[in-house]
């Protein structure tokens, strides 16, 4: 049986506003802001959080992930609006995380440091390149000065804990260029990048009209070049793309990997929460901001659409998370966070464990070998 205490807590809240839809960009974001939709959304989003309380009382949220969209567009009073009014209704942890999301296009001084005073205690910085050349290809609207201002700004503002986003991959990258962008962010970086490839997704600009991209070859050199890079300056991979000194891993985002519970808050926004009768649920929002601002019309937000998770979407789930870290999972979790017997697990892995993919998992967790980890996708698709 699931006791949703015993389960880490945290909040993801979208922003979903934009200055300009970038070309490569799947994500829920829309252009059209205008500083009046600030109160109307805050208000909205404590009404969708009043909506989903029920089921989470008596719990206490880890971390808090502000992300869009470009949360940065929003003032800082609007922020500290939000996140004292969530208080009242939740406890957070003595030492919660609480991530926003900023564009250096929208860095200044005034807003960083209201950020900090709002109760933010790390920034997530949208760099993917310090190159000019390299920003135009991809349609961002900042520069690479911008970027080293922004950094210059958290550093100087109060935070002493940030994330750069970086590309690699880019649009005529070279290997020399990408070894550039990285170790610029290293000596600008306070603990933590994220580190990924650039990928042509569906419904973006760049599927219709693709740019040209680096070769096989280049690509290899860059990831090879990139990694010797991280560890010589002594940050761990701990997932997929995100790269760190130690004690400096995001612990929203372990929360996520960890199959913890999370609340969704805005347009578009997912959620899954784990439930006293042993259910596991999905919970989404409509994804238009004005669609989404329109569910408050009547004072009162009403619940989110809500899907239960089945058994066997426990176990691939569950396992598409956990795999995603180096360091795997404690195989402890997985009853405590499926409510389901470990060896539903054991058998949805014997595939896996076969190919020499998955470690023992007489070892105390789940966890892809070095082999495993060159072919994620195929792993997991064998929990299938």
């Amino acid at each position: 049986m699931i006791t949703p205490s015993a389960i880490p807590l945290s909040l993801y809240v979208h922003l979903p506003w934009c200055t300009q839809k970038c070309p490569y960009c799947d994500f829920n974001s829309h252009e059209g802001f205008t500083p009046d939709l600030q109160g109307p959304y805050v208000t909205a989003l404590l009404q969708d959080f009043d909506s989903q309380l029920q089921g989470i009382e008596g719990r206490i949220v880890e971390s808090i992930f502000i992300g869009g969209g470009t949360p940065s567009l929003f003032s800082g009073e609007w922020i500290q609006r939000l996140l004292s009014e969530l208080a009242k209704r939740i406890p957070f942890a003595p030492a919660a995380e609480i991530t926003l999301e900023s564009n250096p296009g929208s860095a200044e001084r005034g807003r960083y440091q209201s950020y900090v005073e709002a109760g933010v205690t790390r920034l997530s910085i949208g760099v993917q390149s310090f190159n000019d050349d390299a920003l135009r290809r991809l349609g961002r609207i900042h520069s690479g000065d911008d970027a080293r201002q922004a950094l210059h700004l958290a550093s100087t503002t109060g935070f002493n804990n940030w994330n750069i986003d970086l590309m690699h991959g880019l649009p005529e990258q070279t290997a020399e260029t990408a070894a550039a962008d990285l170790s610029e962010a290293l000596a600008l970086s306070a603990g933590h990048i994220s580190w990924y490839q650039l990928t042509i997704e569906r419904n973006t600009r760049f599927w219709t009209s693709q740019p040209l991209l680096p070769d096989e070859r280049t690509l290899h050199s860059i990831q090879s070049t990139g990694e010797q890079l991280l560890h010589h300056a002594d940050y761990h991979q701990y997932e997929v793309s995100a790269f760190c000194r130690p004690g400096y891993e995001s612990r929203h985002n372990l929360n996520y990997w960890g199959f913890g519970d999370y609340v969704g808050l805005g347009a578009g926004a997912h959620g899954k929460i784990s439930r006293q009768d042993g259910q596991i649920v999905r919970t989404q929002r409509t994804r238009r901001p004005a669609d989404y601002l329109a569910l408050m019309a009547n004072g009162a937000m009403p619940a989110p659409t809500v899907k239960a998770i089945n058994q066997q979407e426990r176990v691939v789930e569950y396992a598409m998370n956990a795999l995603r870290l180096k360091s795997g999972s404690p195989i402890d979790h997985f009853t405590q966070r499926t409510g389901l017997p470990l060896k539903q697990l054991t058998q949805a892995a014997e595939e896996a464990q076969s190919r020499g993919w998955i470690e023992h998992l007489d070892s105390g967790s789940l966890r892809a070998t070095p082999l495993g980890y060159q072919f994620l996708d195929s792993v997991v698709a064998s929990f299938l």
